[in-house]
C-alpha cells in the first residue's frame, strides 16, 4: 500500500518529533485503521516524562478509528468490515497461554512490557518493531491478527468513543474488582477521568451512596461528579474527610474505597483503611508507590480488609462501556473537555498533567486535525 503516515514519536523524556513512516504491508490476517481519536490519560503523562525504556515510541493506547483496509482472514476472525468504526484495546496477546485461554489476555507475557522487552502493546512498543505503527498518536494504526477490536455502536461518535478506556477501567475496577453492586456504599478518591468514570459505573450498578473526594483545584470536576450521580463530594483541603464520611454514613463507614488519585502519596490508602466499614471492606489501589513506610497492617487485618490492585480492563468491560456510551443515560460528553491536533501532542500530554492551568478532564488527540 503506497503512501506515508505522519506520527508523533517520543524520542526522549518529554520530547516528541513528527516523523514520516511508510504504509505497512497488510497481509491476509492484518488490517490498517485510520485513527480518528487517541485518548490521553495520566499513564501517558508518566510514560512521557519518565519513559520505562529508551527508543522511539508512538504513544497513544486509547484508540478509535475506521478500518481502512483489511485482509479476509482478519475480517473473518474479528467480525468486521472495511469502513467499520472500531475501538482497539492496547493489549496484544498470544492467545495460546493460560491467561489468554481464560480471556485474561491483559496478563499475557506477549503484551507485558514490564517483563518482556519484545512485548507488543499499543502506546508502549517501539516504532522500530515490525508493523511500526504501534500507537494512536499517528494517522494510521497497524492491526495484527491478534489485535483486540470492538465494533462501536452507530450512534456513538468517535470523540465520545474515545472515553471507552477510562469507562471500561471504571467498570472493571469498581464492579468486577471492587464488587460494587446494589446498595453499596462507595468512596471514590480523585475526580479525574478515571474517578468520574467510576461514579457512572457505581451509579449504574445500583450503589446507594457515592462519595467523591478531591481538592480545591478540582471544584469543576467535583461539580461534574454530582451531575454524574455522586451523592456527596468532599474537598479534602477544606474539611476533614474522615469526619465528613463518618457523618455521612452515620458512623458505619463505606463498603468499597476506590483510589483514583495521582501523586497523593500514602494519604488516600490510609484514609481508605480508616473509613471502610468494620468488617470485610474492599480497598482498590494503584501502583504509584514503590514502598509504603509504616503500613498499618494490624488495622488492616483487624478490619479484615481485602486489598485489590487496579490493572486494566477486560473484553466484557469494554463491551459494557460501549453500551453505556450508546445509552446516553449520563452526560458523558462532559468528560471530553479538550482536543488537540497531532502537532500539539506535547501540549496535550502536559495539559493532562495539569500544566495547562485549565479544568482538563479527558483529552482527545485528533491526528488529522490542522494537517
Amino acid at each position: 500500500m503506497a503512501g506515508t503516515v505522519l506520527a508523533a514519536v517520543r524520542t526522549a523524556p518529554g520530547t516528541t518529533e513528527i516523523r514520516e513512516f511508510g504504509m505497512p504491508e497488510i497481509a491476509d490476517g492484518s488490517a490498517l485503521m485510520r485513527v480518528e481519536v487517541a485518548g490521553i490519560c495520566g499513564t501517558d503523562v508518566k510514560m512521557y516524562g519518565k519513559p520505562p525504556f529508551p527508543g522511539p515510541v508512538i504513544m497513544g493506547h486509547e484508540n478509535i478509528g475506521i478500518i481502512e483496509r483489511s485482509g479476509a482472514a482478519f475480517r473473518e476472525r474479528h467480525g468486521v468490515r472495511d469502513g467499520d468504526r472500531v475501538f482497539v484495546e492496547h493489549y496484544v496477546g498470544c492467545y495460546r497461554c493460560e491467561w489468554c485461554r481464560i480471556g485474561q489476555y491483559r496478563h499475557c507475557e506477549l503484551t507485558d512490557w514490564r517483563t518482556n522487552p519484545d512485548a507488543r502493546r499499543y502506546g508502549y512498543t517501539s516504532s522500530d518493531k515490525p508493523g511500526r505503527l504501534w500507537g494512536g498518536f499517528a494517522q494510521y494504526l497497524y492491526l495484527p491478527w491478534n489485535a483486540v477490536v470492538h465494533r462501536v455502536p452507530a450512534d456513538v461518535t468517535a470523540e465520545l468513543g474515545g472515553l471507552v478506556t477510562p469507562l471500561s477501567n471504571g467498570i472493571e475496577w469498581a464492579l468486577v474488582d471492587g464488587g460494587v453492586g446494589y446498595d453499596s456504599r462507595v468512596l471514590i478518591q480523585g475526580p479525574g477521568q478515571q474517578g468520574l468514570s467510576q461514579v457512572v459505573a457505581c451509579k449504574q450498578a445500583g450503589a446507594s451512596l457515592i462519595v467523591v473526594t478531591g481538592t480545591a483545584r478540582d471544584k469543576a470536576r467535583l461539580d461534574l461528579a454530582r451531575r454524574l450521580g455522586a451523592d456527596f463530594t468532599i474537598d479534602v483541603t477544606s474539611e476533614d474527610p474522615r469526619e465528613r464520611i463518618r457523618e455521612i454514613t452515620g458512623g458505619r463507614g463505606v463498603d468499597v474505597v476506590l483510589d483514583c488519585t495521582a501523586g497523593a502519596g500514602t494519604a488516600p490508602v490510609l484514609l481508605g483503611i480508616d473509613v471502610l466499614k468494620r468488617r470485610e471492606g474492599t480497598l482498590l489501589i494503584q501502583g504509584e508507590l514503590a514502598a509504603f513506610p509504616a503500613f498499618p497492617v494490624k488495622k488492616l487485618t483487624e478490619k479484615a480488609i481485602t486489598i485489590k490492585s487496579a490493572r486494566g480492563h477486560s473484553f466484557r468491560s469494554c463491551e459494557l462501556a460501549l453500551a453505556q456510551l450508546a445509552s446516553h443515560r449520563f452526560p458523558l460528553e462532559e468528560l471530553a473537555t479538550h482536543t488537540y491536533g497531532l502537532a500539539d501532542v506535547d501540549t496535550a500530554i502536559r495539559a493532562v498533567g495539569g500544566e495547562a492551568g485549565e479544568d482538563v478532564i479527558h483529552v482527545s488527540l485528533l491526528p488529522w486535525r490542522d494537517l
